[in-house]
């Protein structure tokens, strides 16, 4: 379910693939089209811990139909959107309501072997994603394309048979000055790559505004208890920098082998592919395997590879190497999204969990901002 719909944020910042300014007749620029993908990775990560306040106040049931009420309008509008604003916003809604879906699947995978299953197929997708967008807008459209994770609607009926969509008894008031404080924030760091210097700022002063506000607030809609949980803190901490890695590798290693060999776009793409699809595969291996694992054990396989993946791209003399460094990372923020996630909820009491996955995601999803931007910083001062 959240395979298809949840994740479509690694597949949009990967290679290009359909180009809405050409196909679409919005009558705007490429590069003005690609705002699209900027509002579709801002609307992810804000949607996300969004997404968990309303699983942790209005349960399964609220969420699951929301979400799904949100991809089918967002598709409808990105359908027949005549103007670019328009198509952005139905992105957005797309985008919220995938980020309720990955919330909801993760919530109800409950092991690291489900959660495995999950960000690995996150990884398939993120690795065919656009070979598949560009398929289906050839003979088609790139409305079509940017709808395919409606697909993902299709496995709710079976987990709302199953699943227990019944509210959790309410607690504590919706903290609404805390929400309104964490978009904000969340906001400032996706448009780091847009705008530096401003969105920095920004973040730096939205950010303390929130730690104020949590020190005053410290059971609101970012618990300080859950900040404190060092497992938690970690886990995200972790989370983050893997994503960091693996998005900043994911755009720079086809620069890199335009640069050092003679091979062309198609077998560099082809040779991406297969590297990605090869690194997803194992996670899915580990995450099984890391219930006979100690802890320890598990974080010194992901903190040895993941450091391997960005020290063999610098290091190495021989470029194809370099397709290994692909298979690497995607390995590490699989893998590591898997055990990570479990890692951080079981610290967390029952009413915290959703909350624990909602910013454990959002911390994931910040490193998908960042690491295009520092891809970008090395190509250009390569």
């Amino acid at each position: 379910m959240a395979g298809v719909a949840g994740r479509p944020g690694r597949r949009e910042r990967q290679q290009p693939g359909p180009d809405p300014a050409r196909h679409g007749r919005l009558g705007v620029r490429t590069a003005t089209a690609t705002w699209l993908v900027t509002v579709f990775a801002w609307a992810m990560a804000v949607g996300t811990p969004l997404m968990a306040g309303l699983l942790r106040r209005r349960g399964l049931g609220s969420t699951l139909r929301l979400s799904a009420a949100l991809i089918v309008a967002g598709a409808a509008v990105v359908a027949v959107a005549p103007w670019l604003p328009l198509a952005m916003a139905g992105r957005a809604a797309q985008a919220v309501g995938g980020a309720g879906l990955v919330t909801a699947a993760m919530s109800l995978a409950g092991s690291v072997r489900r959660m495995g299953v999950i960000t690995a197929g996150f990884g398939v997708l993120g690795a065919v994603g656009p070979l598949l967008g560009s398929a289906i807008a050839g003979p088609a459209s790139w409305r079509v394309s940017l709808a395919v994770g409606a697909v993902a609607l299709l496995a709710l009926p079976a987990v709302m048979r199953r699943a227990d969509l019944s509210a959790p008894e309410q607690t504590t008031p919706f903290d609404g000055r805390g929400a309104a404080l964490l978009v904000l924030t969340a906001t400032a760091l996706v448009l780091i790559p847009r705008y530096p210097l401003p969105a920095v700022v920004a973040s730096l002063l939205t950010a303390s505004l929130l730690a104020l506000h949590i020190r005053s607030h410290p059971t609101g809609f970012v618990p300080a208890a859950l900040l404190r949980t060092r497992a938690f803190a970690l886990s995200a901490l972790l989370a983050c920098t893997f994503a960091t890695s693996y998005f900043t590798l994911l755009f720079t290693i086809p620069q890199l082998l335009r640069d050092r060999t003679d091979w062309s776009t198609s077998t560099i793409g082809t040779g991406q592919l297969v590297a990605l699809l090869t690194g997803s595969v194992l996670s899915m291996v580990l995450a099984a395997a890391s219930a006979r694992l100690s802890r320890p054990r598990v974080l010194t396989i992901l903190l040895t590879v993941g450091a391997l993946a960005p020290l063999t791209a610098v290091l190495t003399p021989w470029a194809p190497l370099l397709l290994l460094v692909a298979t690497l990372a995607v390995f590490t923020t699989s893998a590591g999204q898997a055990t990570l996630a479990v890692y951080a909820t079981q610290s967390t009491t029952p009413t915290q969990r959703p909350t624990a996955i909602g910013l454990f995601n959002l911390c994931y999803q910040l490193g998908g901002a960042f690491g295009p931007a520092i891809a970008a910083l090395i190509t250009l001062g390569g």
